[in-house]
């Protein structure tokens, strides 16, 4: 029994590398590719297989569960702070916006949360409606301070995002310039005549 120890220790060390070789694994493969990416990649990258990710996660949901934290959510929950900061209404706005579109270029996972892609996962769920809370809280500070065009709703807000997730989920991705430039138009549109002409 006394040799039974340390091949139990190894095999729970070896657990514990496989699991943090497969997160590791799955924020790059996420990160890069979005929710949707293959698990055969990700096993491929963590050099386990497949089968390896379901003993560990139970699959994709539980992997998506185990790294959406420091994929998506934290990168999200510190735009939502930061705007919380800004006095400005136009420029807290703005700066939302901004953000949250730079966020969608810059992390195809984002997107996919957006979308509600995977909707069984809890923890997805809950960042989608923490997120339609800041929609709604910022947008409602901002017509109230007349920052927006007075029919622009939180509603509208999230229109916008989620057209925007298809386009690039599903369409070409546009070079970067051209994207920061609509994100331009895109605030022309929205912000009330105020804070369009302050914000020349």
């Amino acid at each position: 029994m006394a040799g039974a120890v340390p091949s139990e220790s190894r095999l729970r060390a070896d657990a514990r590398r496989n699991s943090e070789q497969i997160r590791s694994a799955a924020v790059g493969a996420f990160q890069g590719q979005g929710l949707t990416v293959p698990l055969e990649e990700v096993a491929k990258a963590a050099g386990v297989s497949k089968a390896t990710i379901f003993n560990r996660f139970g699959g994709r949901i539980g992997l998506i569960e185990a790294v959406i934290e420091e994929v998506v959510a934290s990168a999200l929950f510190a735009v939502i702070d930061h705007a919380r900061t800004i006095d400005d209404a136009g420029e807290r706005i703005a700066y939302y916006l901004t953000a949250i579109r730079d966020l969608q270029y810059r992390q195809p996972a984002f997107n996919d949360v957006l979308l509600q892609t995977y909707a069984d996962s809890q923890q997805l769920m809950r960042i989608c409606r923490i997120g339609t809370e800041a929609n709604e809280e910022i947008v409602t500070a901002a017509r109230a301070r007349g920052a927006l065009r007075p029919e622009f709703t939180a509603g509208d807000l999230h229109a916008l995002v989620v057209d925007n997730a298809l386009a690039l989920k599903h369409g070409k991705r546009p070079p970067r310039d051209d994207y920061d430039r609509r994100t331009r138009y895109v605030l022309d549109g929205i912000l009330g005549s105020s804070s369009a002409a302050g914000g020349r």
